[in-house]
This record gives structure tokens, C-alpha cells and sequence, in this order.
């Protein structure tokens, strides 16, 4: 095989291939990724068995050709070169490539293209087409609430809603949960539901091109999202998700408003002596407060009052600081909404004002 490429062509496809490769793996063939070249383009493969991404851009094919290179090292290479053509040629044998620009010349090992695994070629018929812009809001809005629990499998990733007129998105970890619903219109021709892994979220946020739309289909066991000649696939969670409105609370009669920069600053302040393990912060509202406060034995205290409307009565409620941080990481709003009940049951934080799309976030209150 022998090809000639542009740089940036190649090192773009190349960055986002490198979320795909595992880097601990048992199986050395799935560090490289494929390379195919005919026809005058380049085709690149990626896949850890579960998720794959095809990719490919234009390039000068001398001697079409199919081979494996280290994904890494390549990326590494190609983004110290020079702003210039790369070369790409195997060897007569087939054991190594030369990967070369202007004065620079290299040498990688290559593994047999044939022990390459043939992921799914694509979904078939398109089923929604998918606001880019929208779709990264979702994601950006819900990853952070999926569990890390292993056993807990059926919460391992977001689940997609898709409908005529709106996308929805939900995630849990069974102590909060985020739920975001943007509407605009998927062209689905009915109601699909999927469940999709945290892996598959995060690349597809990548795959994201500021607003390209993206394609959505589905076989028996995949998923697939095509943006911007790029293909993305990924096994599905073999699960059902937990009825999530169940656990959207009804009756909250209380709130408060707070201005998103100063209850964040307040926080990252008074979390900086909270227990490392609970990282639980005390919101103690009163007549037209509310103190945030945090204590650990071994260290001390922390505390800061925000004055706020209310004029409900007195209670104090426990939140693990991380919970509220990452509500207050992802909403662009200036003001965020507090909605409870009493100490023990859920609340339900909001942005104010938010334009095109709503979201809520319910979490559970730790015990004083």
C-alpha cells in the first residue's frame, strides 16, 4: 500500500479514533487501527468490541492497499509533523510501514490486517436525523449521573427518547437523576427508545461537528449515528431502563431561586472542608437565607450565608456537594431553582429561563 495525505486530514480523523482504541486490552490487535486505501481516499478503523467508528478523507492512493498500524503511535507521529503531506507505504513483505513527511521518515510494526475484527457496516435505513447541537446538550446534561457500578448494568448508560417534535434524554445512579428534553423535531416516524452506553455517549459528543445533524439507525444488536461521513457504532445495552417519571417529584412546594455564579462559588468554598468521602455540605434555609455549610472533625468548618427570597419555614437539607456541582457545571442559565419538600424527600433543581429545551435534575437528600 501507498498513499499521500495531508497532515490535518489525517491527524483529524486520527484524534477521534483515539477514544475508541482501549488502551489496556488482551488482544494486541485492537491498539491499531485499520487503514484502507483506495479509490482516492483513506478509510480508517477503530473498535474495542463494542464501539467502532469508521472515518475517512481524501488522499493520493498510489498502490491500494489494506493494513494495521499502532493507533497511538500514529496519532503521535502524524501531530509532530510538519504542516505538510504524509507518506504512508508498506513494504514488500508486509511487516512494516514507512510513515514519512518532508525530512522525517519512520518506521512502525504492523499485525495482520486479516486479524482485524468486521464490525456491522452500517444501520440500514435512517430512523431520525438529529440536531448535532441539541443532541450534545443532551449528553453534556445526563453522562455525569450514569453509575459506575458494574453490577448495576442497567444503569450504564442514558437513555435516548426519540419522538416526532422532541429528543429526550435520561440518566440515573439511583441518588440523582438528570432528565432533558429539547424540542425539536428527529423525524422519527414513532416513538424509539435506547438505551446507550457511556462510551457510545461520549463519542458521539465527539463526533459532533458544531451543529451537523446526525443520523440515527439500528440493527438487532447495534446502534449507529453517521455524521459528517463518519460512522459510529456501538453495541446495545441489553436492558430496560427504570421508569424514570416515577421518580420525578409531584408535590415539592417550596423553592428558591439562586444566581448560578455565586451558589457555585459558595460551593467550591464550602466544600473544601467537607468529608472526602461523604462530600455532604448542609443547605440550612431560613427567612431570606440560606448558609451552606460543611464540617470534618479532623480538619474544621466551613460556612457561607446567600441571601435568597423565602419566607417558608425553617429546615436543613444535606446534598453531596458533587451532585449540585455538576447541575451547576452544565446549566448556562444565570439563575438555577431549588424545589423540595422537606429534608428527607427528593429535590429538584432547574435552570431559570432556559431557551429551546428543559431540563431537571432530581436528587436525593443525604442524612443529617
Amino acid at each position: 500500500m501507498e498513499l499521500v495525505v495531508r497532515k490535518n486530514d489525517l491527524l483529524k480523523e486520527l484524534s477521534l479514533l483515539q477514544g475508541i482504541v482501549e488502551r489496556k486490552n488482551t488482544i494486541p490487535i485492537l491498539a491499531n487501527v485499520l487503514i484502507e486505501a483506495a479509490d482516492g481516499a483513506v478509510s480508517l478503523l477503530a473498535t474495542d468490541l463494542d464501539v467502532a467508528l469508521r472515518s475517512r478523507c481524501e488522499a493520493t492512493v498510489g498502490r491500494p492497499g489494506t493494513l494495521t498500524l499502532p493507533a497511538k503511535k500514529l496519532f503521535e507521529i502524524v501531530n509532530a509533523l510538519p504542516d505538510t503531506d504524509v507518506r504512508i507505504e508498506s513494504d514488500k513483505g508486509g511487516k512494516s510501514v514507512t510513515v514519512a513527511a518532508d525530512r522525517f521518515e519512520s518506521k512502525l510494526q504492523t499485525l495482520p490486517a486479516s486479524e482485524f475484527p468486521t464490525p456491522p457496516q452500517d444501520g440500514g435505513i435512517v430512523e431520525a436525523s438529529l440536531p448535532g447541537g441539541a443532541l450534545k446538550r443532551m449528553i453534556s446534561h445526563t453522562r455525569f449521573a450514569i453509575t459506575s457500578e458494574d453490577t448495576r448494568y442497567f444503569l450504564n448508560g442514558a437513555q435516548l427518547v426519540l419522538r416526532p417534535d422532541s429528543l429526550s434524554m435520561v440518566a440515573t445512579d439511583g441518588h440523582r437523576l438528570a432528565f432533558v428534553t429539547v424540542n425539536e423535531p428527529s423525524n422519527a416516524a414513532a416513538q424509539i427508545e435506547v438505551l446507550l452506553p457511556r462510551k457510545t455517549l461520549n463519542e458521539v459528543a465527539r463526533l459532533i461537528d458544531g451543529g451537523a445533524t446526525v443520523e440515527f439507525s439500528q440493527g438487532e444488536n447495534h446502534i449507529f449515528f453517521k455524521a459528517e461521513g463518519r460512522l459510529l457504532i456501538s453495541r446495545k445495552i441489553d436492558a430496560n431502563f427504570p421508569a424514570y417519571e416515577r421518580v420525578i417529584p409531584k408535590t415539592n412546594d417550596k423553592q428558591i431561586e439562586f444566581d448560578r455564579d455565586r451558589l457555585s462559588s459558595a460551593l467550591r468554598r464550602v466544600r473544601l472542608l467537607s468529608n472526602e468521602r461523604s462530600k455532604a455540605v448542609k443547605f440550612a434555609i431560613g427567612t431570606d437565607q440560606v448558609e451552606i455549610t460543611s464540617n470534618t472533625p479532623e480538619l474544621g468548618e466551613a460556612h457561607e450565608v446567600l441571601p435568597v427570597q423565602y419566607s417558608g419555614p425553617a429546615l436543613q437539607i444535606c446534598f453531596n456537594a458533587d451532585y449540585v456541582d455538576n447541575f451547576l457545571n452544565v446549566v448556562e442559565t444565570e439563575g438555577v431553582l431549588l424545589e423540595f419538600k422537606d429534608e428527607m424527600s427528593q429535590a429538584v433543581m432547574k435552570p431559570i429561563g432556559a431557551e429551546g429545551y428543559e431540563y431537571t435534575y432530581v436528587i436525593m437528600p443525604m442524612r443529617l
